[in-house]
């Protein structure tokens, strides 16, 4: 198959994708799309970027299209669940673009914005229902929405909805949800209860998978630089400056920290924005708008509130701090390298991180190249802070106490007498460095540190 029309879509779908930039379809869309028409269940593994959005999104659309008739109040006939409302309002701006000339409507409901305007678009209800598990959960509590004649199940980002506890929430959703319909998953990871959600909620699915789960974008350059928590700031500038006028996101482990590196990176004279679950949805959105037009190069961002980002023009993704659950660097990295251009993945790895590092080795089945720096010594991982222990408080000085360089060792910590009180560098001074006590060695050998999944937010 090399054209979407060859796939049998209906041809008010193949006009409004003449007016895009989708010109063929990809691995994922070309192998999925004839399964999902036929009316089959479907489990989708492919990496971000592969182009996933349309590949369940298309069939979709021509299926409902067939059925000629409104829905009814308060009724959907397809419902989307994705867990974050970036990934949300991806799909429905392009499935907004797909029914262009058409009679189907798509509704999107997400936490952050007002539920009474949600429940007025959900009154004389929709064809496709985009939504986060959260946010939907309210709005089915309220007697807003009925899924009693929902036909149409879509898992989209299956992993991340398990890394961020919605599990309860797709049980509490599925209730309400007819057995009697069509389910698809797509996940760019397999873990383990992966397999038991497509047990659970899929029948005799169909299988179609475009690349090894787990494995990243293949035109993705990647690479590790050893370097002190202090002095990541000054390395980042550094690698900024090597790429003027090139859109690059950061990522950050903490809402704080985003916040503080994004602060910093403005005063060195950067356009840049941070977006994080504290940040509103009209925030969040402004934010985007700004880095998808070019007013903001440079995007701080966490985990939670960089799914679904999909910007082509992105060229360079920072781990500015490591993630601490492997299966998030491949969906970090993916943010680059998207629709089939080429991007840059680098990671900032201080001693406090070697076992996030090599936990990501280990999901990749390779050692990522060394560009900056030497792998940290056994001595200097015993004597760094516990991941989140100290972290990012030094950040916005660009550089250790004592002026220590990029790559050096930092100065193992002084032992203390019992019962002596604490020396003034250890007690916290309005976010200086060195507040906190050195923590005990930490075992060696790739060694991950424990994942700490946020709560469920919708």
């Amino acid at each position: 198959m090399t054209t979407f029309a060859e796939l049998g879509l209906s041809p008010k779908i193949l006009a409004a994708l003449e007016k895009t930039q989708l010109k063929a379809p990809t691995p994922i869309q070309a192998q999925s799309i004839p399964h999902i028409m036929a009316g089959k269940d479907l489990m989708g593994l492919a990496q971000t970027g592969t182009g996933k959005t349309a590949a369940f999104g298309l069939p979709l659309l021509h299926r409902i299209l067939d059925l000629g008739h409104p829905p009814g109040p308060k009724n959907i006939r397809a419902l989307i669940l994705v867990p974050t409302r970036e990934l949300a309002t991806q799909i429905k701006d392009n499935l907004s673009m797909f029914t262009q000339g058409t009679a189907v409507k798509v509704v999107m409901v997400v936490g952050g914005a007002s539920i009474n305007k949600q429940a007025q678009a959900l009154v004389r209800g929709a064809d496709v229902l985009v939504a986060t598990p959260g946010r939907l959960i309210d709005l089915i509590g309220r007697g807003d929405v009925s899924l009693e004649k929902c036909g149409y199940l879509v898992l989209d980002e299956a992993d991340h909805m398990l890394d961020m506890g919605f599990i309860h929430s797709l049980r509490q959703i599925a209730k309400h949800i007819p057995q009697r319909r069509q389910t698809m998953m797509f996940s760019a990871t397999m873990p383990k209860d992966i397999n038991e959600i497509a047990d659970t909620y899929l029948r005799d699915p169909v299988k179609v998978q475009v690349a090894p789960p787990g494995k990243p974008a293949e035109k993705v350059t990647q690479g590790v630089h050893y370097i002190p928590n202090g002095d990541k700031a000054k390395l980042l500038e550094d690698y900024l400056k090597k790429h003027p006028g090139e859109q690059a996101l950061v990522f950050s482990r903490t809402k704080h920290g985003a916040d503080k590196l994004a602060k910093v990176l403005g005063q060195w004279g950067f356009r840049v924005g941070a977006i994080h679950g504290n940040r509103s949805q009209n925030q969040r959105d402004r934010i985007l708008t700004e880095f998808k037009s070019g007013e903001v190069d440079v995007l701080v961002a966490t985990d939670v509130a960089a799914r679904g980002i999909d910007i082509p023009t992105v060229r360079h993704v920072y781990n500015y701090d490591m993630p601490n659950v492997p299966d998030n660097y491949v969906h970090r990295i993916g943010r680059t390298a998207r629709a089939g251009a080429s991007g840059s993945s680098i990671s900032f790895c201080s001693p406090a991180e070697m076992g996030e590092l090599q936990a990501i080795e280990k999901l990749l089945k390779k050692a990522l190249p060394v560009i900056g720096g030497a792998p940290w010594a056994a001595d200097a991982i015993a004597a760094a802070p516990k991941p989140g222990q100290n972290r990012g408080q030094n950040q916005a000085r660009g550089q250790n106490r004592g002026g220590q360089k990029p790559g050096s060792k930092p100065p193992a910590p002084k032992a203390a007498r019992p019962g002596a009180a604490k020396p003034a560098s250890a007690r916290p001074q309005g976010g200086r460095p060195g507040g906190a006590k050195p923590a005990a060695a930490r075992p060696q050998g790739g060694a991950q540190a424990p994942s700490r999944r946020p709560k469920a937010r919708g």
